[in-house]
């Protein structure tokens, strides 16, 4: 009897659900799989809500995924932002299986919103939420290293969580490794131990032994997709932030537009946001993707206050003016009021004319 992958994929994914016995979650439906876990929608008994269940579902017989699983969630639990995820459980089940409980988010991911973006403007709005929250983890000590529109989540009320901080990187001296090691636990003990396996092999797409991907090409600074382990920092992150906004500015990552031979230039056709693409929002792009680490923002936080002057109407430091842009973009900024003076003054010859008379 012929069975459509759809009705295979819903078999596979009811033998292998998680058996909650014993906790406080009942079990609703799967909602998405990748990496080294598996996310459901459960129900909190205890206190009536809906929450995302995100559980190991690879084999562990290490011991090692479990520990990046609980890893990942003592970041965000120390990561308290209106656009992080906030994480409300963490446990193990019956099987040996390590799970933890966040916000149930709704809505769809940036790429799914990008289709239905009502214009320019309102997502350079979603951008600049998206670096306030990476400024937060940087401010922290915490890198994110898989930043792109997948991992980002926009909901109906124009809410921006930044998701998945499975290989986030802690650098030293960040204020969350002395309370994780006052908890028995050093994350970042584990972090060096499993970047030095990154130093080891050099290879794009960069994999650990897990098969679980450190970053995402397109997306990956030049340094992190190297292995350069060593000289990331938040100017790593900013690359990401870049490379999200090129996205929302050409409708494709960046490693499909090298492809297909698009980039930036203007010549190439409409986009999601309109068939335009500002000089002055390419530089931005171009200056937080360099190649070269010193030649980028400097922080997150550089990066959105770019994108906010090019908002307000203000010249961007990444583009320098010439006298006749400039002068354009003072005209358009003040239009309302150059129209006013201009009917006044024509009213008022108007007036001399017919007066003279």
């Amino acid at each position: 009897m012929w069975v459509s992958d759809r009705a295979v994929e819903r078999l596979r994914v009811a033998t292998g659900a998680p058996d909650l016995s014993g906790t406080r979650y009942r079990l609703l439906e799967h909602v998405a799989r990748g990496g080294m876990g598996a996310v459901y929608l459960a129900e909190d008994t205890a206190l009536g809500r809906r929450v995302a269940l995100k559980i190991l579902d690879l084999p562990d017989p290490s011991g090692e995924l479990a520990q990046r699983l609980l890893r990942e969630a003592r970041i965000l639990a120390r990561l308290e932002h209106p656009s992080i995820v906030p994480i409300h459980d963490v446990g193990t089940l019956a099987d040996r299986r390590v799970f933890y409980t966040m916000k149930f988010v709704q809505g769809g991911r940036l790429d799914q919103y990008l289709e239905r973006a009502g214009s320019l403007p309102d997502s350079l709005r979603i951008f600049q939420r998206i670096c306030e929250a990476v400024a937060f983890a940087h401010a922290q000590g915490v890198l994110h290293r898989d930043l792109k529109p997948e991992n980002i989540m926009v909901g109906p009320f124009g809410e921006v969580l930044v998701m998945d901080w499975g290989v986030a990187k802690i650098l030293r001296g960040s204020p969350l490794t002395g309370s994780s090691t006052r908890q028995g636990s050093d994350p970042s003990a584990s972090q060096t131990a499993e970047d030095g396996r990154e130093a080891q092999a050099p290879t794009i797409p960069r994999e650990t032994a897990h098969g679980s991907v450190l970053g995402t090409p397109g997306y990956m600074a030049p340094e992190q997709a190297r292995g350069e382990i060593d000289r990331l920092d938040a100017r790593s992150d900013v690359y990401s932030l870049g490379a999200i906004l090129r996205f929302l500015l050409t409708g494709r990552s960046p490693l499909e537009a090298t492809t297909a031979g698009a980039g930036m230039r203007p010549s190439q056709g409409a986009t999601a946001n309109g068939p335009v693409r500002p000089k002055a929002l390419e530089a931005i792009c171009a200056k937080a993707m360099a190649d070269d680490i010193p030649s980028r923002y400097a922080t997150a936080t550089e990066l959105a206050a770019e994108v906010a002057r090019y908002l307000d109407g203000l010249p961007v430091q990444a583009f320098p003016e010439s006298w006749l842009v400039r002068g354009g973009r003072v005209i358009a900024r003040n239009r309302a009021w150059i129209i006013l003076v201009l009917a006044y003054l024509v009213v008022r010859v108007l007036l001399i004319f017919w007066g003279g008379r």
